[in-house]
């Protein structure tokens, strides 16, 4: 895999990327602000390599959000379920780093812009105003995450299989099974705080019932002339 190298320090922020096919090989272009860095991947153990990277970055940040994701939470099956879930993600870092080992190459991170919009939108969520609707939020942001993962697992369990690396295939299927298995406890939450939730819909309309009901109709003067008489003459 090669890379441009470039002077000057430069934050992720400041790091954007793109995907261009480029003489039949599949190119990762990163768009910087005043130069391009274009780091080609020609083979798919590349890829693999360059996919692994991304995720270990994911994983790290999630170790980072999910404890703030448990404080949020009032509801006190989710908030030991994204305990439980925090302390598998540390074990998921643990293990890319060996995947990585085993294949010779260092346990790098390649910022992964994906789970950073994701977690973005989750931390917009946190700040939802009721506690029964912050809950259901919160299980959609983390799901979202699930869905990410369990798709870039299943992605890269395929590629080691394809290369050979019997033991990689095994590790990545391990934590691919165990993104399912929470994707499935939130689902099993989610039936009782969604309801929760629209509980709160029901009484904002019988609220709202109330307010209307109590509205007196007031009746038009019509010139100080009922209306039989105006139109009589």
């Amino acid at each position: 895999m090669t890379c441009q190298r470039t002077t000057g320090t430069l934050s992720e922020r400041d790091v954007g990327m793109a995907w261009r096919l480029r003489n039949g090989h599949l190119q990762a272009e990163l768009k910087l602000p005043d130069q391009e860095v274009i780091m080609a991947v020609h083979t798919l153990r590349e890829l693999f390599t360059d996919q692994l990277r991304d995720v270990y970055d994911a994983e790290h940040r999630l170790t980072r959000a999910l404890p703030k994701m448990a404080k949020a939470a009032t509801s006190d099956e989710l908030r030991m379920a994204f305990e439980e879930h925090l302390r598998q993600t540390e074990e998921h870092v643990t293990r890319l780093e060996q995947v990585l080992e085993s294949m010779d190459e260092p346990a790098k991170r390649k910022p992964c812009k994906a789970i950073v919009g994701l977690l973005e939108e989750g931390e917009e969520l946190m700040n939802e105003g009721d506690e029964n609707v912050r809950d259901a939020a919160l299980i959609a942001a983390a799901q979202k995450v699930e869905h990410y993962e369990m798709a870039t697992y299943g992605c890269l369990r395929t590629w080691a299989d394809l290369l050979g690396e019997d033991e990689a295939s095994r590790i990545l299927q391990t934590t691919l099974n165990e993104e399912g298995a929470a994707d499935h406890k939130l689902s099993e939450i989610a039936e009782s705080l969604n309801i929760e939730a629209m509980e709160n819909d029901g009484d904002e309309v019988m609220e709202n019932g109330a307010d209307e009901s109590e509205k007196v109709p007031v009746k038009r003067s019509n010139g100080g002339r009922s209306a039989s008489k105006s139109r009589s003459r």
